[in-house]
């Protein structure tokens, strides 16, 4: 088994993987090992989720869109990723899916899109950004791909979230605090920042603390990734 064979992320079923057991693929797994892959019968592949861990197993069957493979070893235990909730206006189509794969990759737990008052972009491809989790997962080598939220309002978010949550906001041009270890989550405005209204009631919120991204203006997913950055590194992970 070499770590360059590929790795699937396999959802967890009724039954737990275990040594001997043969899991079907899901037909989007299937396809990729063996239109893209040129992977075949008996080929070494690495399946894994959050309840099972990552397992060495083999190809078993393949056809068209069908596939299953068999297990031989767990090769890693179960462990949930260490990180922060983002929060964030979405973007435009490619900028979405770029903060989706970055943050998958620097550890966000959950995906909340928010609806500002300069949003540009309502209207989201969930199952596609999904799929994007998904890959981003596969690569980096993270045992559980990070769940995406519909879009809420900015408002109704700030209205339920609770005080004891510390939540990050980067507001531009606005003097910030250094990041704690103990930050739950990260807020990243639109394209032209946050209104003054949304930047009066931020920073009403018990919660929420400002978070300073350096002197320059960043694009918004550039931001999320310096964002997310800073908080890892507060918190050590």
């Amino acid at each position: 088994m070499s770590r360059s064979d590929p790795r699937l992320y396999v959802p967890a079923s009724e039954t737990a993987f275990a040594e001997g057991q043969t899991v079907p693929l899901p037909p989007g797994q299937a396809h990729y090992l063996g239109n893209v892959m040129r992977q075949g019968v008996g080929s070494a592949v690495r399946v894994f989720n959050e309840r099972d861990g990552e397992w060495v197993a083999e190809i078993a069957a393949l056809k068209k869109d069908k596939g299953s493979v068999l297990l031989h070893r767990c090769e890693r235990a179960p462990a949930s990723t260490q990180g922060v909730e983002l929060l964030f206006a979405p973007l435009k189509r490619d900028a979405t899916e770029l903060v989706i794969r970055m943050g998958t990759e620097l550890g966000v737990t959950r995906f909340r899109p928010v609806v500002t008052e300069r949003t540009n972009t309502h209207r989201l491809n969930l199952e596609r950004l999904s799929v994007i989790a998904t890959e981003a997962a596969e690569q980096c080598e993270r045992l559980d791909v990070p769940e995406i939220l519909p879009p809420e309002s900015l408002k109704a978010v700030l209205a339920a979230w609770s005080e004891d949550r510390p939540l990050y906001a980067a507001l531009e041009r606005r003097p910030g605090e250094e990041a704690r270890p103990e930050a739950a989550a990260l807020l990243i405005g639109p394209e032209g920042g946050f209104s003054e209204t949304e930047v009066q009631t931020l920073r009403s919120h018990k919660a929420v603390h400002s978070l300073s991204l350096g002197p320059l203006v960043l694009r918004a997913e550039t931001a999320v990734c310096a964002g997310l950055s800073r908080l890892a590194l507060a918190s050590g992970r």
